[in-house]
């Protein structure tokens, strides 16, 4: 009885078809907005890592547009899901964090990319893989600096106002133009520190809100005549090409003689023809592909018990007007 008993579950076994046994592993790739064409690149980073890595699946959802509580509702529901892992780039690093205890108390590894917690929240995360963001402002700054040795005006457009990665661009370009380092998150602001001032109504904080952005520019351009260096801590108004073209080409005499220069975050196809085209002097350039590809691999190494590095960075892309046509990494 016990062989006929046997026999009938080896075949009943059998008959399940191929993959019910097994479940693969849902990794959550979450961007702070999907109409980005910078987080585009990172889901096609997790979708290679996905061709690459059997047993698992690069979910990637995010809000339709940068919204950060959108986004805060979508790591609320991968949590009640109970998704195998969270890779999330947090718009509003506080208001995430505390919504990541619920994800570290149900046991699901969460990482961080292209924007981390907050230092005093990093026991939220495992790690963060992206850029070293501070590293971003700074050599935006020094790009600057090298193009107006005197100093002069200074506009810095950012994200939002509560995003960590952006705030840490700011405090490397005010820290590097000023000379010294600034206790402050997100620096001190410019008041005259080695010939730098800020321009009135500046930083700019789009929400990567790109039609936004693109309008900013176009007021403080004009309102700023005597503007010596536009800085833009991501590629917003070039996500828009053909309005930043528009917009460019109206103050075209300032710009192609450097009395206003355009230095801008970001190294997409886009932006590569726009500096190639002197419509921007120098473009400081992520990696988003490999943020994407690395962060599916970094949790399937902690779904399987393996400790990983903190953090892991991903690299720049120093872009200008001499080596736009060899400066980006293969």
């Amino acid at each position: 009885m016990q062989n006929k008993l046997f026999l009938f579950v080896v075949v009943m076994i059998l008959l399940i078809p191929c993959g019910a046994m097994a479940r693969d592993l849902v990794f959550a790739l979450v961007p702070k907005a999907m109409n980005n064409p910078f987080f585009d690149m990172a889901k096609d980073g997790c979708k290679q890592a996905e061709s690459e890595l059997t047993g698992f699946e690069c979910l990637y959802i995010g809000p339709g547009e940068h919204t950060e509580q959108e986004q805060i509702q979508i790591v609320q529901d991968l949590i009640t899901r109970r998704v195998d892992g969270i890779a999330v780039s947090p718009s509003n690093a506080p208001a995430m964090a505390k919504v990541l205890k619920r994800a570290k108390a149900a046991g699901i590894p969460v990482i961080t990319w292209d924007s981390d917690l907050l230092d005093k929240d990093k026991d939220m995360r495992s790690t963060y893989v992206g850029t070293r963001n501070y590293d971003i402002g700074k050599n935006l700054a020094e790009i600057t600096m090298a193009l107006k040795p005197n100093g002069g005006t200074i506009c810095i457009q950012s994200g939002g106002a509560s995003a960590s990665n952006h705030n840490e661009r700011i405090q490397g370009i005010r820290d590097t133009l000023a000379g010294f380092e600034n206790s402050t998150f997100s620096g001190d602001r410019l008041t005259g520190q080695n010939g730098w001032i800020e321009a009135t109504g500046c930083p700019l904080y789009t929400n990567d809100d790109f039609p936004l952005s693109v309008q900013q520019m176009a007021d403080i351009l004009v309102k700023h005549r005597d503007l010596s260096a536009f800085v833009a801590t991501g590629g917003f108004p070039q996500f828009v090409e053909k309005a930043y073209r528009r917009i460019s080409l109206k103050h075209e005499d300032r710009i192609r003689s450097k009395t206003t220069v355009l230095v801008i975050a970001d190294t997409l196809p886009m932006q590569m023809e726009i500096l190639k085209d002197g419509l921007s002097h120098a473009q400081v350039g992520q990696r988003p592909f490999e943020m994407g590809y690395k962060a599916m691999f970094v949790l399937k190494d902690l779904v399987d018990g393996k400790t990983v590095e903190d953090p892991i960075y991903t690299g720049l892309d120093i872009c200008t007007e001499a080596n736009f046509d060899s400066c980006l990494a293969d």
